[in-house]
């Protein structure tokens, strides 16, 4: 076996390759076959990289893969910019401090109400349906089209969300007030959060921790979502009508537009004026976090001595219990139906975000215009502050689950 390399190259060699991600370096530099018998049987010629330059050609095609991802061109001149963000590009940019503004939100809310409380209810529907609208605009076809092949899933949440999340809401709400003897309001409040569409940050919850099936989660809460102008109603009916009176043709207006005009209005402003869409885009993610944050803060600072009241704890416990066994029946069904597939663990944590985290903004909205009790509204306002909170616990536990496994 002869090397001819210099003493100069093979120091560059080196140093070449050390800038390599470990990856590239193993899977690129040394294929898997390259101690072969076959390869043992002819010498093994390393050129000099003044002649061969096979490291550099490679660190050159490393580079640019990366420049690429950056919306950079090394072969050009000029920066390239992107035109269109699908749903996942825009939020690797945003809502990487959201999970701190809820905390930070909810502690606001609690010690200085005042804070919050000029934000009242008629401003929830509003902030809502520019959550929606945000949603819309930034919805791209190409990030669904890969997802759409996999329906067995889609159909399983949707059953997460529809079926299994209102059967506990309906147990945890007549346990409310049969059991622990709290005002039949506040057990209709925990079964309306049961009967509302899954929140957009189980997108972001996937996103972050099984980035490849983020677009996945984002059509199982699209199509839940869409269909909630019939389906939540239908099942406040079923769920709350023998106890409280319920305005179904008025839930089914109501979100129409908070929920679906918001939506086709972001899909027609971002297909019909692209250019409109990208100069307000970038504006998106800090308005949406301090909007969630608006929503999260001003129903516990409005309902402050409810909240702080002796049956405040209880509340808690009871939606904390509900959101608990809504995430495990997620994770468990999911690993009984895809116990095979070769991406089972990551499905079962998209799923277990899908059925345990509720758009309870949009039950908030309801109970605010629907029900004449506030109580009806407390266990939303509780659930929008322990939904988040327990998914992104979840969102830590479960990342630092996989990079031990790495």
């Amino acid at each position: 076996m002869s090397v001819i390399t210099t003493p100069i190259e093979t120091l560059h060699l080196k140093s070449t390759l050390r800038l390599l991600p470990r990856a590239v370096y193993r899977s690129q530099v040394f294929p898997p076959n390259i101690f072969s018998n076959s390869s043992l049987s002819s010498p093994l010629r390393i050129d000099p990289i003044s002649q061969g330059i096979g490291s550099r050609n490679l660190w050159r095609r490393y580079a640019s893969d990366h420049f690429s991802e950056m919306g950079l061109d090394p072969e050009a001149n000029s920066v390239k910019v992107i035109d269109k963000a699908s749903i996942v590009d825009t939020m690797k940019k945003a809502n990487s401090i959201l999970p701190h503004v809820v905390l930070a939100s909810t502690i606001l809310a609690l010690l200085y109400p005042p804070s919050f409380t000029w934000f009242t209810s008629r401003y929830f529907v509003p902030a809502l349906g520019f959550l929606m609208f945000a949603v819309g605009i930034n919805s791209n076809e190409k990030d669904f089209l890969e997802a759409f092949k996999r329906p067995k899933a889609i159909l399983l949440g949707y059953v997460g969300q529809y079926l299994v999340k209102p059967i506990l809401g309906f147990i945890f709400g007549l346990a409310a007030v049969s059991v622990f003897q709290l005002p039949t309001p506040i057990g209709a409040g925990i079964m309306l959060v049961s009967c509302v569409s899954g929140a957009q940050l189980s997108n972001y919850a996937t996103f972050l921790t099984d980035p490849a099936l983020a677009p996945l989660s984002i059509v199982m809460t699209s199509l839940s979502t869409a269909t909630a102008v019939l389906v939540t109603p239908m099942l406040s009916l079923l769920l709350i009508g023998k106890k409280l009176p319920v305005d179904v043709k008025g839930m089914i207006s109501s979100i129409l537009q908070v929920v679906i005009a918001p939506i086709a209005a972001g899909l027609l402003l971002n297909k019909l004026f692209p250019k409109v869409s990208n100069a307000i885009r970038p504006f998106l993610p800090i308005l949406s976090v301090l909007d969630t944050a608006c929503c999260v803060g001003a129903p516990l600072a409005l309902n402050i001595n409810s909240v702080m009241s002796p049956f405040g704890a209880t509340i808690l416990l009871l939606v904390t219990m509900f959101h608990l066994s809504a995430f495990l029946a997620g994770y468990f069904l999911t690993g009984s139906v895809f116990r095979n597939a070769p991406d089972a663990k990551a499905m079962q944590r998209t799923l277990s975000y899908e059925t345990g985290m509720q758009s309870s903004l949009l039950a908030l909205a309801l109970a605010t215009k629907f029900f004449q009790d506030p109580l009806v509204g407390i266990p939303p306002a509780v659930s929008t502050v322990v939904m988040s909170l327990m998914g992104f616990t979840l969102v830590m536990i479960w990342s630092n689950e996989k990079e031990k496994n790495i």
